[in-house]
């Protein structure tokens, strides 16, 4: 994942002052804000209620919401498209409350910079403690990876993850994507 620039950051800076007051008051968690693309742009939301869940309901009355208020804020330059998403269940891990979340759990983790001439790894989390994301390396050996230096992770689907999913919500109805 590649590090937005100053203009993006400066964007997406005003995209989430407009809509993050909103968000909150429905009940939503923002987990990630990317844009993505060149000339026609693609405004990427993921968000989720704070046990986890989100229904392509949720991701309806989001869009909708969202939608307004980007109309009237115009924090965008240009045209874009908007795509209101949950995380999935192979979600991106954005907040370091999500390293305690899903400790347990196998993940990719991508450093922005190399931490001793690596900067891929692959483990089960085991937590965060003092800004340090604590990974069971597939290969043996636990390392401690910066927060701040994590430019992508994400969980990996496995068996457990799913069966831990459906304990959580076993009625729920997975939204993968809404795009208005």
């Amino acid at each position: 994942m590649s590090e937005p620039n100053r203009q993006e950051s400066d964007e997406l800076s005003r995209i989430e002052t407009a809509i993050l007051p909103a968000l909150t008051a429905m009940g939503f968690e923002l987990v990630r804000l990317r844009i993505t693309g060149g000339r026609h742009m693609t405004l990427q939301i993921m968000a989720e209620r704070e046990n986890g869940v989100m229904t392509i309901a949720d991701c309806t009355q989001l869009s909708r919401t969202v939608s307004a208020l980007l109309d009237v804020a115009d924090p965008i330059k240009g045209e874009y498209s908007l795509e209101v998403s949950s995380p999935g269940l192979d979600r991106p891990l954005t907040r370091e409350k999500d390293y305690q979340r899903y400790a347990g759990n196998l993940a990719k983790i991508e450093l922005s910079k190399p931490l001793d001439g690596r900067r891929r790894f692959r483990g089960v989390i085991e937590g965060l403690t003092d800004g340090k994301v604590r990974l069971l390396r597939e290969e043996g050996g636990v390392i401690e990876l910066p927060f701040e230096a994590i430019g992508d992770a994400q969980l990996v689907l496995t068996d457990e993850l799913i069966r831990e999913s459906l304990k959580r919500n076993p009625h729920a109805e997975p939204a993968e994507q809404d795009t208005e």
